[in-house]
């Protein structure tokens, strides 16, 4: 028969250091997950304000433009007013600009040396317009990530002097993650050395934590398996600990107060029971010469005739008889006086 798999059970001690030990480990991973994300949020949220200053900065320039040129500002003389501007424009604020139709065909782009060239501009897709006609902003931040780089691109509409859209304005942007890449390398690498330092320092202050945890529960153990009711038991006199010890201590205590009360019944009732049994025995033995004794006076009541010449020789054997079971009884007796008698037991 194939015996159950059983998974043996660690010591109380062995148990609370493990879970300390598994706490400490458990949080400072945590902790480090939340700083790495807080780092990728505040960068998230770093590029993020930086398209948003830059879109700004750009409009205005545009809308500059487009108050002081000398072509009719429509949609189809865009490329001719932004022909020589847009180069203009993404130098100054260092931001490739690409200048579309409202049916988002691309008129004009400032295309160089960017990174963002990686990016296909020839045109806006139908759900990128459709979400800049409907939103309240009449903008949209598109996000990209192509060959592992992360790609920002802002979009919003070109307006004239009465507010009416001309056309739409690209300007995507790579993330640039370098910097915080280090940071967060730095950090987790401080946060390596510091967090062997608070294992090291975990593990001691876990043992010493739970040694004192179970010291007061092993002590109980050890006296509990020493625990003897023919032998007086040690109660257990412990201060400063918790009130679950008190309690445990307590109840011990009051354990061992009522074996000793048992242990008082018990001895008391062998006593009783070796008692009974004396007096049985000397009941019996008291018996047995009474047997033969009134058999004798009855024989001899019935057959003892004073006229008989053999008389003088039998009476002296009835007194004989009975002197002898006399004897007997009074020996039982004195026997049993002696026992009563005896000094106590050592």
């Amino acid at each position: 028969m194939v015996k159950p798999f059983r998974i043996k059970t660690s010591s109380l001690q062995v148990r609370i250091f493990l879970s300390m030990i598994f706490l400490t480990i458990i949080s400072s991973v945590l902790i480090a997950m939340v700083i790495v994300y807080q780092f990728k949020k505040e960068a998230r949220n770093y590029h993020q304000d930086r398209l948003l200053r830059k879109e700004n900065a750009v409009n205005e320039h545009v809308n500059f433009i487009l108050q002081t040129t000398d072509y009719p500002v429509t949609t189809e003389n865009l490329p001719l007013i932004f022909k020589d501007k847009i180069f203009e424009l993404s130098i100054i604020h260092n931001i490739q600009i690409n200048i579309y139709d409202l049916k988002g065909h691309l008129l004009i782009t400032s295309k160089g040396n960017f990174i963002v060239d990686k990016i296909d501009n020839e045109v806006i897709s139908p759900t990128i317009l459709k979400i800049i006609e409907t939103t309240s902003t009449k903008r949209f931040t598109d996000l990209r990530i192509i060959d592992g780089v992360t790609y920002r691109s802002a979009y919003n509409y070109i307006e004239d002097n009465q507010f009416k859209p001309l056309g739409i304005i690209s300007m995507p942007v790579a993330e640039e993650t370098s910097f915080y890449d280090t940071q967060v390398n730095s950090f987790l690498i401080l946060f390596g050395q510091i967090y062997i330092f608070i294992i090291f320092v975990a593990v001691m202050l876990a043992y010493i934590l739970s040694s004192y945890i179970t010291k007061t529960i092993q002590l109980i153990s050890e006296r509990i398996q020493k625990t003897n009711i023919n032998q007086r038991n040690e109660k257990i006199k412990v201060e400063n600990v918790s009130d679950e010890i008190k309690t445990l201590i307590n109840s011990y205590n009051e354990m061992v107060d009522k074996l000793e009360e048992s242990a008082e019944k018990l001895a008391q009732n062998q006593r009783e029971m070796a008692w009974r049994e004396m007096a049985k025995q000397v009941a019996h033995e008291i018996k047995n010469p009474l047997t033969p004794m009134k058999l004798t006076v009855q024989s001899f009541q019935r057959k003892f005739n004073p006229e008989d010449p053999d008389s003088s020789r039998k009476m002296k054997d009835f007194c004989e008889t009975m002197v002898q079971q006399i004897d007997t009884m009074s020996a039982v007796a004195s026997a049993f006086s002696n026992f009563a008698s005896m000094p106590a037991q050592q």
